[in-house]
């Protein structure tokens, strides 16, 4: 695995209430000295179990006991996952028909080509990361989006899928290069296996995206005054700015005639 190269020490300015998780897709073994997981759990858990043990591990299939290692393309789908036999027996689709409509929009790794998957908190990260996930308050995650569109005028997306979410934290992000949030406790298998806080920001950024943001979060003010300035004063200040923009756009226009 490349080493690390770019400092992420931004992150630790947020004091995040959960340690910010790096994830690493591999198809040949981790490098020695990362130990493999001594236990079973859904790959939504993985992300807790990295900050419970603070110590880089790595996963194989047989570490995950979920539709997660689906997901990474370590199994092939069951025939009666597939046919959606499974979903309607929880409630979360109506009939066999939308349950199986489930696996024609996840996000999935090609069988094989993901072997193992690393975790390491930031803490203890030594490798460059595939995904960084973060789990955050609404007024972190407010700068975060900010930082995701700050230097690009990109949207932000979120997308994901009442059950197997996690192949939209994991594999998508990795496969499109853009980075992608969900509420937690609005999927199923986290929400029934309390994974995470209910009502939090997950986010997933892609090693695509990761330079981009960490160096905008670095550049932008993170507490725009706008927001601890009461609506008078903003309406004021905004009032001010569209005088201004208007002023520039006539000195423009005047020099173009």
């Amino acid at each position: 695995m490349k080493e690390l190269s770019h400092d992420l020490s931004i992150y630790k300015r947020f004091k995040f209430e959960y340690a910010p998780v790096a994830v690493k897709f591999l198809l040949p073994r981790p490098d020695e000295g990362i130990k493999q997981l001594n236990k079973t759990l859904s790959l939504c858990e993985m992300i807790t179990e990295a900050r419970v043990r603070n110590e880089p591990f790595y996963i194989t299939k047989n570490n995950e006991g979920c539709v997660g290692k689906v997901a990474l393309g370590m199994i092939d789908l069951e025939v009666p996952v597939e046919g959606g036999l499974v979903g309607p027996q929880f409630g979360i689709y109506q009939e066999d028909r939308a349950n199986n409509a489930l696996f024609r929009h996840t996000p999935m790794f090609r069988r094989g080509v993901v072997n193992f998957v690393v975790f390491s908190t930031l803490e203890k990260l030594t490798f460059e990361p595939d995904l960084l996930i973060l789990n955050t308050d609404v007024e972190q995650a407010e700068i975060i989006i900010r930082a995701m569109s700050y230097s690009t005028g990109d949207p932000v997306e979120s997308k994901l899928t009442p059950a197997l979410g996690c192949s939209w934290i994991f594999v998508y992000p990795f496969q499109t290069g853009k980075a992608n949030y969900m509420i937690t406790g609005t999927t199923f298998g986290a929400k029934a296996k309390e994974a995470f806080k209910p009502g939090q920001f997950l986010f997933a950024i892609p090693y695509q995206q990761l330079p981009t943001v960490t160096q905008n979060l670095k550049e932008m003010e993170w507490h725009l005054p706008s927001y601890a300035d009461g609506r008078k004063k903003f309406l004021e200040r905004d009032e001010k700015a569209f005088k201004e923009a208007e002023k520039a756009y006539k000195d423009a226009l005047a020099i173009i005639d």
